[in-house]
């Protein structure tokens, strides 16, 4: 089981991470901010360690891996640290190489040898690597445009939140990377059915203006699990999973339902949405997305069940589809 002291530690590292590239814009560094502040208001012992403070002291750089690794104590919570971090780093694409200097530095900090952190940073960078892969190139354009059938769009949004909802009652530190990626590929499916050959860049901004960015949304995810002790039994089973999980599974249902809604209105009208008009729409779109959640949760909780990396990999891929 993962003690406070080692949560604090975990989040401070993947904070640490976050920052590391030095290229975070203003928008996502505030989204930081108010993840921490949100996450503040989950914890049963929020006197102990108040989230806030955290994000300062590594903000301030009052704060140092070395300190860190010393409150990671066990083999458990070096090694999820390590996970979490290479996660948050995978999340917008390839490392930079402030990135892997700063994952070289941690590894060193934690006592892990290369081949461990190598094991550990290969789920994170399958989907990284699978997520952010250059597009085939698109297929001779018909004479005619085909009309984009919104029912089956609609059904396509619907399970690939589905699909986020039950990868956030799994236990895995990969399941949580994988919704970004999915969120990713179903944006960008969505923008091809109305015309628009979209690459990764264009994509992260889409997210990024709305208020969901990567790095941000996996801490946010991630935190919530790590707080929740959904993280702490890295063998625990859906089980446990299902009583702790159900504020993250409301949480990445809406908002993948609301950001394929989102896009379908987008894409679907023409790309003339103002960055404002994108952002209070999206607003808009959540509430009801999380009402229409409490329809679907145990159809969430069968499909997490089932769900495998091998099938998360070929659906980030685009080698399969959400049913």
């Amino acid at each position: 089981m993962i003690n406070s002291d080692q949560q604090r530690a975990i989040l401070s590292v993947c904070l640490m991470a976050a920052f590391a590239d030095g290229n975070n814009d203003q928008r996502e560094r505030a989204r930081i901010e108010q993840v921490f502040d949100s996450l503040a208001s989950q914890q049963a012992d929020a006197a102990a360690w108040p989230l806030p403070a955290v994000y300062q002291a590594v903000l301030l750089k009052q704060v140092s891996l070395t300190d860190l690794a010393a409150l990671l104590n066990t083999d458990g919570s070096r090694q999820l640290a390590y996970e979490m971090a290479v996660h948050v780093i995978d999340s917008d694409g390839v490392q930079t190489v402030a990135e892997q200097a700063f994952l070289n530095e941690l590894r060193q900090a934690l006592g892990l040898s290369i081949g461990q952190a190598l094991s550990l940073a290969g789920p994170a960078d399958a989907l990284a690597a699978a997520a952010y892969a250059p597009a085939a190139a698109p297929a001779p354009a018909s004479a005619v445009a085909q009309p984009v059938n919104e029912v089956e769009l609609d059904k396509t949004i619907l399970n690939s939140a589905i699909m986020n909802g039950a990868l956030e009652l799994l236990p895995q530190s990969w399941a949580t990377m994988a919704i970004i990626p999915l969120q990713t590929r179903m944006v960008y499916g969505i923008g091809k059915k109305y015309g628009f050959e979209l690459d990764a860049g264009h994509v992260k901004e889409f997210l990024a203006t709305v208020g969901v960015g990567l790095a941000s949304q996996y801490l946010e995810q991630a935190g919530r699990k790590l707080i929740g002790g959904l993280f702490g039994k890295l063998a625990g089973g859906l089980v446990g999973s299902l009583t702790r999980g159900g504020t993250g599974m409301a949480f990445s249902f809406a908002s993948t339902y609301a950001l394929g809604q989102l896009a379908k209105r987008y894409y679907g009208g023409g790309r003339t949405m103002s960055a404002a008009v994108l952002k209070d729409t999206f607003s808009q779109l959540l509430e009801p997305a999380r009402q229409i959640q409490t329809q679907y949760a145990q159809q969430i909780q069968a499909k997490a069940g089932n769900v495998n990396m091998a099938d998360v990999l070929s659906l980030v891929r685009g080698k399969s589809s959400v049913a």
